[in-house]
């Protein structure tokens, strides 16, 4: 699997990029966030991949952070849901903003995706709301950009590594666990330290035997009206 490209971007199209690696150009596709994101053409640029293999085709996409690759990768496990559509849904909410569609199960926000309709909206939310604590809870990994400006010699610079937040416990890790993974997604999706333990910790005493995906449903509705 071809995880990552570094090189030069050779040129810009409507949903995808060119980007020459030491002679070879890959045709990447992107999100229309990501494609804003992009340096000029002929600067330095990298982008985590993911690549599709088909019987007909082989097709990479590109990804600022780790998190949105994840993000597509699970958007693509749903059913009906294609490459183009799950990046239809990133470049419309963002990593962040699906997280938060997933979580507080708004059919609504998915659906404003080009493309994506109310059912298959509904399936994306009902499919991936106990999945999407572990992306959300990625921490500091997850977020780090790969694509960053070039220096003056041409490289593709490598920024340092990002304050990683706790880890996601493996499912079963009981109460602690889940209140846990719960305080890393809020804090990952830019909720304070504090106002993130204070939701999850009212909402942990309401529903003891919660899951981590409840748990941040919950807390995320408590926090929303402040927001």
């Amino acid at each position: 699997m071809i995880g990552k490209i570094s090189g030069r971007l050779d040129m810009r199209g409507t949903d995808h990029v060119l980007i020459d690696t030491g002679g070879v150009g890959y045709v990447v596709y992107c999100s229309d966030r990501t494609l804003a994101a992009m340096p000029g053409v002929g600067e330095a640029v990298a982008l985590f991949t993911d690549l599709v293999v088909r019987e007909d085709l082989l097709q990479l996409y590109g990804f600022v952070t780790l998190a949105e690759r994840e993000w597509h990768k699970l958007l693509t496990s749903v059913q009906g849901v294609g490459a183009k559509a799950a990046l239809a849904i990133q470049g419309t909410l963002g990593g962040d903003g699906v997280g938060r569609a997933i979580a507080l199960g708004d059919v609504a926000a998915v659906k404003a995706a080009p493309g994506v309709g109310p059912k298959l909206a509904l399936r994306v939310v009902n499919e991936l709301k106990d999945k999407a604590p572990a992306v959300m809870a990625l921490g500091g990994q997850g977020a780090q950009a790969a694509m960053v400006a070039g220096g003056g010699d041409g490289s593709v610079a490598t920024p340092p590594p990002a304050a990683a937040n706790p880890a996601p416990a493996p499912d079963g890790g009981g109460h602690a666990a889940a209140t846990a993974d719960a305080m890393s997604a809020l804090v990952n999706l830019g909720y304070g330290q504090g106002e993130a333990a204070s939701a999850v910790a009212q909402v942990a005493g309401e529903t003891p035997d919660a899951g981590a995906s409840d748990l941040i449903r919950a807390a995320l509705k408590l926090l929303a009206p402040a927001n």
